[in-house]
């Protein structure tokens, strides 16, 4: 049975195209792959964004109308797993009246990709946040002609000044008719007469840049950081890409740290878990001192509240501190005499 693409976006088939974009988007971030935890959310994701691509354009619109189905001819799919949430309003453009469905004619720069970074910190460092430099080498928007390519604008020869090239195949289902990006222009629909010498007329050139990126207290290893507009610069009005910074949190050979809970161990001599007394532990915030109890058993673990990572979600770990017996490998007679009258009493019933 043929799709119900009204249905589909919740709109009646008087909808406006403002209506129909309004019920996309909605629809789109509750079921975008990304995000959502919706059951088959990728295939109602990809169910709605061909709906709103063929409502969302008027020929497309009017033919759908006409045959009352999917399958009428020159309706073509589009491939939707490129996008990514960040680049969602990108996706909403190609749908309504940007490149890849309507918009013929229109001017458009080419969008900067994305980059990617590491960095490397400790577990000290995760806990508290902090401001680290990375250094990337980028196409960044020419100082000289402010990202433009040159001087003396004018036409593009082989667009027309349409920033795009159509182009038209023929097949078994009717013709299709497709647009890419004019590779002369790269989208902007002009030409210059007078070309850049500083970026050869690409309006970028390679750069070495320093960024500030902001690492959050309670980081986990593998996370990542997006940085808007820092990737590679756009070319001729296009927007900047992003650069994602993946943390790698340092082992520590003091603590496990399972989410924002850290586990440690401390080695207690065998007359404190006998008698009780205080040990001193490690923390994060240096040198502490753990009170254990008389007759306190070996592998006994104590929760320290609040002494763990602070997480990114909000809210403070906790500090668990399993304790051993740290039992003497060598002994004074005396020592020995003691623990063989400790051993030897008779309500212990220990004979050697």
């Amino acid at each position: 049975m043929s799709k119900d693409y009204y249905e589909l976006l919740g709109v009646g088939r008087d909808a406006s195209k403002e209506d129909i974009k309004k019920a996309y988007k909605k629809l789109a971030k509750k079921y975008h792959p990304d995000i959502s935890k919706e059951e088959n959310a990728a295939e109602k994701f990809k169910e709605i964004s061909e709906a709103a691509a063929v409502l969302g354009d008027d020929q497309k619109r009017q033919q759908y109308d006409q045959f009352g189905t999917a399958d009428a001819p020159n309706f073509q799919g589009h491939d939707f797993s490129g996008f990514n949430f960040g680049n969602f309003d990108d996706l909403v453009d190609s749908i309504f009246g940007g490149f890849g469905f309507k918009g013929f004619g229109r001017r458009h720069g080419q969008h900067g990709n994305d980059l990617q970074t590491e960095v490397s910190i400790t577990l000290k460092e995760a806990s508290e946040g902090l401001a680290k430099d990375v250094t990337i080498n980028s196409l960044t928007s020419c100082e000289e002609c402010e990202g433009q390519g040159g001087t003396g604008e004018q036409s593009c020869d082989t667009c027309k000044g349409q920033g795009s090239i159509q182009q038209a195949h023929q097949t078994p289902l009717g013709v299709f008719a497709t647009q890419r990006p004019c590779k002369d222009c790269s989208g902007a629909g002009v030409s210059y007469q007078n070309e850049c010498k500083d970026c050869e007329g690409q309006g970028r050139s390679k750069k070495k840049r320093k960024i500030e990126a902001e690492i959050p207290a309670g980081v986990e290893d593998g996370m990542r950081l997006r940085l808007a507009g820092q990737g590679e610069a756009g070319l001729k009005g296009g927007r900047d890409g992003d650069l994602f910074v993946f943390i790698h949190v340092k082992p520590d050979d003091r603590f496990e740290r399972r989410g924002p809970h850290l586990l440690a161990e401390q080695r207690v001599p065998f007359p404190i878990l006998c008698l009780g007394g205080k040990v001193e532990i490690e923390t994060l915030d240096g040198k502490g001192d753990l009170k254990i109890p008389a007759g306190t058993q070996d592998n006994t673990v104590f929760k320290l509240g609040g002494k763990g990572m602070p997480s990114v979600r909000g809210g403070q770990g906790d500090l668990h501190v399993r304790v051993l017996a740290d039992v003497p490998k060598r002994l004074s007679k005396k020592q020995k005499d003691a623990l063989k009258d400790f051993a030897g009493s008779p309500k212990k019933g220990w004979l050697f």
